[in-house]
């Protein structure tokens, strides 16, 4: 992929500073616009140039609190505290428990995130109303429109109930709305948009709305709709589906893994909708940050010594069973070796290496082969440490799907992000085939799940049952943040895991953040908070 047309994207977005405003979630702050008859939009360059504050606030979270927070919460991944060291008053360790609070900073990220993109779309929208209609106007407009509702998709599988606010300035809609009505706004909103998006699909629309997004977005909120709203859609899941399907647009690109490595971008077509990430113009993405153990820094050239604290709970690793499935690759595991195969070798004491080390030479020396082996295993449960000598550190198995940035000079890293996927809506139809909705254009559940495994280079399966799509869906899926929503509608969400007993369905959602509803008394908390 020629990394100049993801740059050039990402520099168009973010040439929006005529009509920027400060970014607050605030609903009820007048608008000032920078626009005047003289300078207002006019090409369609001109207007996605003035939309650039929605992509600079949208692509805030998902590159950290977002991604954390729904990866977190499931049987797939566990920022581990490591002799005090990452506790952080239990940020992290709460999420994966399901005993959060409404005082969670990422939980506060992750509601700011939302209602800033929404407040900024609101903010253009706003500022749009007096330039001169055009089709590059009205395109524009959906897109815009697009991007809030999918805002708001976010802020309801993430919090439920939540305000909604069409117009900014708007002070009589700060109350907290069901999450039926929400979905019933989200679900008009685009379809009412879908006329007016483009069907192109490359690099002049890529990091933007299309009518696949809205598509994609229709058949996620119709697949869960049985959880959300109390109504199976599964009919409708498919039929949005096929949309994306019999447009011909999208395709099982054949090297999975490199789908995510930092030179990726409109080049791959299993991408719907991707977020644009580059180390140097457009940051916030560092998810090898998280992952990598420090002592691979210099196999992958990293300008930075990587904090590692997030490891992958062995039953989930378990569903890579396939010996021949690529995506098993994703995952570090076992001992490590520099890329001329010599090993990565650590020097350290025979204390350093394992504190519970009782012989007569504590200090002394030993060489040690890096090796990470399945099994977690917490010191203290109430600070949910696993102790920090060498072996503590070493215990998880690591996901490197996004793989490092060796040309960032930061922890900035240029991996494009997708937040939905041509996979995703092939195991999507097959789920809602399984639960009920007539099979269509010759495909089967079971086809459509084979499709993807061909691509993984994994066997066919004989049959497929539902418990298969949820399997299937971690193998393909892994660390891009659908675990949580797909546990939910499975009745897995309340399940153990590592040292997790929780079994409360109000965790299905999270608390609104305490500050939020000190700011607006119209908010009501969720059941269970």
């Amino acid at each position: 992929m020629n990394n100049i047309y993801k740059k050039l994207s990402i520099v168009a977005l973010l040439a929006g500073a005529a009509v920027y405003l400060s970014s607050c979630t605030k609903l009820d702050v007048a608008a000032k616009s920078a626009l005047t008859p003289s300078n207002f939009p006019t090409t369609a360059a001109q207007f996605v140039a003035a939309t650039g504050p929605i992509y600079t606030s949208f692509r805030t979270s998902p590159g950290r609190e977002y991604w954390l927070l729904q990866n977190l919460s499931t049987d797939e991944s566990v920022l581990v505290a490591r002799g005090g060291n990452w506790l952080d008053g239990g940020t992290y360790s709460t999420v994966n428990l399901h005993t959060v609070t409404p005082d969670n900073g990422m939980i506060e990220s992750c509601w700011s995130w939302g209602y800033t993109t929404i407040s900024n779309c609101n903010k253009v929208l706003s500022l749009f109303t007096s330039a001169p209609e055009s089709a590059a106007k009205q395109q524009t407009i959906a897109e815009v429109k697009t991007m809030r509702a999918m805002s708001y998709f976010y802020m309801m599988d993430l919090f439920g109930n939540v305000p909604i606010s069409k117009t900014f300035g708007d002070t009589t809609n700060l109350g907290t709305q069901p999450r039926a009505q929400v979905f019933a706004f989200i679900e008009s909103e685009l379809l009412a948009q879908i006329p007016n998006l483009s069907a192109t699909v490359g690099v002049s629309t890529y990091g933007r709305p299309t009518k696949y997004l809205a598509y994609a977005i229709l058949a996620k909120m119709y697949l869960n709709a049985e959880y959300y709203i109390g109504t199976p859609r599964y009919q409708d899941a498919v039929t949005m589906c096929d949309n994306i399907i019999q447009g011909g647009q999208y395709s099982l690109d054949s090297d999975y893994l490199g789908m995510f490595k930092p030179s990726n971008g409109p080049a791959v077509k299993d991408f719907i909708f991707a977020i644009p990430y580059d180390a140097l113009l457009a940051q916030g993405m560092y998810y090898a940050r998280w992952t990598i153990n420090p002592n691979l820094a210099a196999k992958y050239k990293l300008p930075y010594t990587p904090d590692g604290p997030v490891y992958t709970y062995k039953q989930y690793y378990a569903l890579f069973n396939d010996a021949n499935d690529i995506r098993k690759k994703q995952y570090l595991v076992g001992k490590q070796y520099n890329n001329d195969g010599t090993p990565i070798n650590i020097t350290t004491t025979n204390i350093g290496l394992d504190a519970s080390y009782s012989g007569p030479n504590p200090t002394g020396v030993v060489v040690h082969q890096l090796e990470f082996t399945p099994d977690i295993v917490w010191k203290n449960n109430a600070t949910f440490d696993i102790g920090n000598d060498e072996l503590a550190n070493e215990e998880g198995y690591r996901n490197n799907k996004f793989y490092p940035d060796s040309l960032s000079t930061t922890r900035n890293q240029s991996n494009d992000v997708p937040m939905f996927r041509y996979a995703d809506v092939l195991l999507e139809k097959a789920e809602a085939i399984l639960r009920g909705a007539p099979a269509t254009n010759g495909q089967t559940a079971l086809s459509l799940v084979n499709q993807v495994r061909t691509r993984a280079k994994a066997t066919g399966l004989a049959s497929v049952a539902l418990q298969d799509i949820l399997d299937e869906r971690g193998r393909e899926l892994a660390m891009e943040c659908w675990r949580r929503n797909d546990m939910i509608r499975f009745g897995q969400f309340e399940k153990p895991w590592g040292i997790k007993t929780d079994a409360n369905p109000n965790k299905r959602i999270f608390p609104i953040p305490r500050p939020e509803m000190q700011l607006n008394p119209k908010l009501t908390q969720n059941p269970g908070y």
